[in-house]
């Protein structure tokens, strides 16, 4: 598999694969490039409905002329714990955030979540979010809205009664129960619409077969997510002078 930067001439195949309509996938695999590569490679100039090759090939070029000459650092700049290296854990966020995005999570909640993710504490303050990915507190409160909306994040209040944004470690069992039971209102739904259209019309039975299979696909995944949730959910251990440490 080959590694490095794209070239300028694989970046024109991955605008040809996109004007196809060709998932990312297969785009990776007519280059014999891992899909993360072209996923990020796509999120990062625009999108899969706005990427150009020759933009996206000047844009990387002026990112890596960025590189070699770093600026001074900002002394507002959070240094990096447990000796990382900076630049790895930059290149690491930007590309969580991008297959964050391309799972159809909106790029701003997508940011958040990455941000909050790759904290150690798991959580931040609203000033700390808006400071680390340089936006303003609006564009927070609103990726901080829609994230509480899918389980994403919870709210709490420090010891100083500052509100800070939580992401917990079952933070995808949390989401998934939160599309279950908004999956379960969806089926409730095309159900009392059997009943007005009548039962035995067309749209009445589609209606039933969508019903059908979200109820049988829903109660599934909820139950699984029970299930390995109780098996592979693990807790720091507490020590005997109340610290904790990961198991």
């Amino acid at each position: 598999m080959p590694g490095g930067r794209l070239t300028q001439q694989e970046r024109q195949q991955i605008a040809l694969g996109l004007a196809d309509s060709l998932p990312y996938a297969e785009i990776a695999r007519r280059l014999d490039r891992p899909t993360s590569t072209i996923t990020r490679e796509v999120m990062r100039n625009g999108g899969p409905t706005t990427y150009r090759a020759d933009l996206a090939h000047r844009a990387t070029e002026r990112r890596a002329h960025r590189r070699r000459q770093p600026a001074p650092r900002d002394p507002q700049t959070p240094t990096q714990p447990h000796g990382r290296d900076v630049e790895a854990v930059r290149e690491y966020e930007e590309l969580f955030t991008t297959v964050i995005m391309a799972s159809g999570m909106p790029t701003m909640m997508s940011r958040v979540m990455a941000c909050l993710t790759l904290t150690d504490a798991g959580s931040l303050t609203a000033s700390e979010l808006a400071q680390r990915l340089q936006v303003s507190p609006a564009s927070v409160s609103k990726a901080i809205a829609f994230l509480e909306s899918q389980g994403m994040v919870r709210r709490e209040r420090d010891e100083r009664r500052r509100e800070r944004y939580v992401v917990d470690d079952d933070v995808y069992y949390q989401s998934m129960m939160a599309s279950a039971r908004s999956t379960a209102q969806l089926v409730e739904t095309a159900r009392q619409g059997v009943g007005i259209l009548g039962p035995h019309t067309p749209a009445a039975a589609r209606l039933e077969n969508i019903a059908r299979f979200l109820d049988f696909v829903s109660e599934s995944i909820a139950r699984a997510a029970d299930q390995a949730r109780e098996i592979l959910h693990t807790k720091p251990e507490t020590t005997s002078d109340g610290t904790t440490k990961a198991p």
